[in-house]
């Protein structure tokens, strides 16, 4: 990590937050916890702001987990990635489906996503994903498309996990994150 890791001794931080933060985390601070601690109103707003994201949406969880290793990928936000891959199988998801995907992105993703492993949603999540990350703007088409299967809400919360990920990776790109050993 370009920055030392965060610890009481540096910088004094409310108990609180650090409690909260490892209650979130079963008990231990993770790398990114570490670099986050260094300013308190980021932890904090980061601390609740990501439980929602990862806890509290309706959006299928498989879908979302597919377009945060997405994300880790084009980013190469391995911590991302090393993080949610186990979660995108919690969620349903096959060792298959994220083959197909490190396939998938080989190639040119924003324009088109096709590989066997990758049901039609799948390789629309993914397309979604890598013009969110790639180009900001999405092709209407896809939004459509996106729309046709997935109601109001499940979009809104799909296109802010996608985009709350790109926050992660662009920290953890930057501040060179590694995960924990």
């Amino acid at each position: 990590m370009r920055i030392p890791d965060w610890t009481p001794e540096q910088l004094a931080q409310p108990q609180e937050l650090v409690d909260t933060i490892l209650a979130r985390r079963g008990g231990a601070l993770l790398n990114l916890d570490k670099a986050l601690l260094w300013s308190e109103p980021v932890a904090a707003g980061w601390n609740v702001y990501m439980r929602n994201v990862r806890t509290g949406l309706s959006a299928p969880r498989k879908l979302c987990e597919l377009g945060i290793c997405a994300v880790a990928l084009l980013t190469g936000a391995h911590y991302e990635y090393h993080h949610h891959a186990p979660d995108f199988f919690k969620a349903g998801g096959t060792q298959a489906e994220l083959d197909g995907l490190k396939r998938a992105l080989e190639d040119n993703p924003a324009d088109g996503v096709r590989d066997a492993a990758l049901d039609e949603m799948s390789q629309w999540v993914v397309r979604y994903a890598a013009q969110m990350t790639l180009r900001v703007k999405v092709d209407e088409a896809l939004f459509r498309q996106l729309q046709s299967r997935l109601n109001t809400t499940e979009l809104v919360e799909l296109t802010t996990t996608i985009a709350a990920y790109n926050m992660v990776a662009r920290l953890l790109v930057a501040l060179e994150i590694t995960p924990e050993t």
